[in-house]
């Protein structure tokens, strides 16, 4: 599948007579919300882990050198926590671009701190883009963060951002918080506020 991905989503969901619809966001989009929301809350969905396996070509890096940022990768048991976003179903448009390296969506089911559920989209990118990068070593992985810079910024930044922001939600993501202590103990490195 080609990384630019606008198009084929624009294909996958009908919003007609749909007001509203949940967006669940477990990498930059719960720290990164540049889009309008209805409401927003703390959410989590089974099934899937956080892993650093996709590259970055057009935020967080280049096609020379791609960073490396979050997608879900299906594992039995795992809890994934993030942030539920109750959109307008015209935010796609934005969004659809924004997460366009790969990323496709998908209908997941939410399940809210109160114990409640409800059904939403999530943007997942698949291990048949092209700007998949897999599995690596945790230590690799941060070396790489460490050296990639994009459009949006350093790498870097992403990865603390997103690090400071599981922390505010009470999660303890293991393989980002590895990564962070990877990448903070080769150099002094901090979030920016941008």
């Amino acid at each position: 599948m080609p990384a630019n991905t606008i198009d084929h989503n624009r294909t996958r969901y009908n919003f007609d007579g749909i007001d509203s619809v949940w967006l669940f966001g477990y990498g930059s989009l719960i720290y990164k919300v540049d889009f309008p929301f209805l409401e927003q809350r703390p959410a989590s969905i089974r099934g899937w882990a956080r892993q650093f396996w996709q590259g970055s070509h057009d935020h967080r890096g280049t096609p020379e050198a791609p960073g490396r940022v979050v997608t879900l990768i299906e594992q039995p048991g795992a809890v994934c926590r993030g942030m539920a976003f109750r959109v307008s179903p015209n935010v796609f448009e934005y969004l659809d671009v924004r997460e366009k390296n790969g990323y496709l969506r998908f209908s997941t089911t939410m399940t809210f701190d109160d114990g409640s559920h409800a059904e939403g989209l999530v943007y997942i990118a698949t291990e048949d883009n092209e700007a998949f990068l897999g599995e690596a070593p945790e230590a690799d992985i941060a070396a790489q963060i460490a050296a990639a810079v994009g459009p949006s910024g350093p790498n870097s930044e992403y990865l603390l951002r997103l690090a400071e922001s599981l922390r505010a939600l009470g999660d303890d993501c293991r393989h980002t918080f590895s990564i962070e202590s990877h990448l903070t103990r080769s150099g002094p490195v901090e979030a920016s506020d941008s």
